[in-house]
């Protein structure tokens, strides 16, 4: 079996693919002081709570957007697993071409959705990912990563309201009953939710006429995209677990190396 971990500036999202099949899914909170113990430990409890064992897995890839927690993992899976894990970095075949002036800026966790997106439903496509940035990537009809656009995060643009405005409480990120609010968290949740459906709209639709390409599909993916995708229509597929099918399809290409 496969273990895919998708490292990202909030959590670790792993998946453990058996063939084609992704068996399961679990989170841990990134925290960049862990020991390659405790990572190692707390990857196989996780496993063991899912009614799998290390031994049941024979190959791990990584996708990392934050360096300083690598030795360790990396560390954890050889000592834990007798795995040596491909990590996703240049060099790695994963079937897209990166235009830009610098390449090697472009996260990991987004070359893998493009990866995903272009295998997955083809090109033209824009990957909307609402992590702890909210990313609008342009993939074309040759599996060109052409540009992008970086926004805050749904749950870091909550956070910097609560934090940075002394009188503005915390508060549960969802859709309030109606715009037309009439007390603070609700008028919190107002602006919050639908200030990114109406972001999220004008740059989906501003890449497409800047772009000039034609018939451009929309994919979705970030646990927090919920809240955005049933409430627009320039999103037409959403896709919670494509970041960890675009690590399958780039390990199937690089298994043979």
């Amino acid at each position: 079996m496969l273990l895919t971990i998708d490292i990202g500036n909030t959590n670790f999202t792993l998946g453990v693919f058996d063939g084609e099949e992704l068996k399961v899914t679990f989170r841990i909170t990134t925290i960049h002081s862990r020991t390659s113990d405790e990572y190692g430990i707390t990857i196989c409890e996780l496993l063991e709570h899912n009614e799998l064992t290390v031994d049941d897995i024979t190959d791990v890839i990584i996708a990392s957007v934050v360096p300083n927690v690598m030795h360790s993992l990396t560390s954890a899976i050889i000592k834990y697993f007798h795995i040596k894990p491909i990590i996703i970095e240049p060099g790695v075949k994963t079937g897209i071409r990166v235009a830009g002036k610098n390449p090697k800026q472009v996260g990991a966790d987004r070359i893998v959705d493009a990866a995903a997106v272009y295998e997955l439903y083809g090109g033209p496509a824009i990957v909307v990912d609402y992590g702890t940035a909210t990313t609008y990537d342009l993939v074309d009809g040759d599996g060109t990563f052409v540009s992008c656009v970086i926004a805050p995060g749904i749950r870091t643009s909550a956070q910097a309201m609560w934090s940075m405005a002394a009188k503005l409480p915390e508060f549960e990120i969802r859709k309030p009953e109606s715009i037309l609010a009439q007390e603070t968290i609700a008028c919190m949740q107002a602006g919050l939710v639908f200030g990114q459906i109406g972001s999220t709209e004008y740059i989906i639709r501003q890449i497409k006429k800047e772009s000039g390409l034609e018939n451009i599909k929309v994919i979705a993916t970030g646990g927090l995209g919920t809240l955005i995708v049933n409430e627009t229509d320039e999103i037409d597929i959403y896709d919670p677990m494509l970041t960890l099918k675009g690590m399958k399809i780039i390990y199937d290409k690089n298994k043979g190396r």
